[in-house]
C-alpha cells in the first residue's frame, strides 16, 4: 500500500514537468506573434492582457490547448491558437515560464 501511495505520489509530482517540455529558444522565436498583446518577454503592459513570464508551463499548455480547442473562449485567442501545434505549445510554453516576471 505504502509502496502504491509513493509511486503515485511521484506520478503526480513529475508528470506535468514531462509533459509539459519544450525548447524554450524555439518558444522564443514562435513568441514574436505573442508579442503584440503579451509583450516580447511575455510581460504585458497592458492589463487587458496576462502577464505569461513566470507562469507554470502545464498550465500554460492547457490553456493554449483548452483556446485551440474551444474549451476555453475568446476572440483574439481562438485564432491565434488554432494553428499553433502541439510541439509549438510547448516550446511557447517552455519559453515563457522560462521568463522573469516583471
Amino acid at each position: 500500500m505504502n509502496r502504491f501511495v509513493i509511486t503515485t505520489a511521484a506520478l503526480l509530482i513529475f508528470a506535468p514537468t514531462a509533459f509539459a517540455g519544450g525548447d524554450a529558444a524555439a518558444g522564443k522565436a514562435k513568441a514574436a506573434v505573442c508579442a503584440g498583446c503579451h509583450g516580447a518577454d511575455g510581460n504585458s503592459v497592458n492589463p487587458m492582457w496576462p502577464k505569461l513570464a513566470g507562469q507554470h508551463a502545464t498550465y500554460l499548455v492547457k490553456t493554449i490547448k483548452d483556446y485551440k480547442l474551444g474549451k476555453r473562449k475568446d476572440p483574439m485567442m481562438g485564432p491565434m491558437s488554432a494553428p499553433l501545434s502541439d510541439a509549438d505549445i510547448n516550446n511557447l510554453a517552455a519559453y515563457f515560464s522560462s521568463q522573469k516576471q516583471k
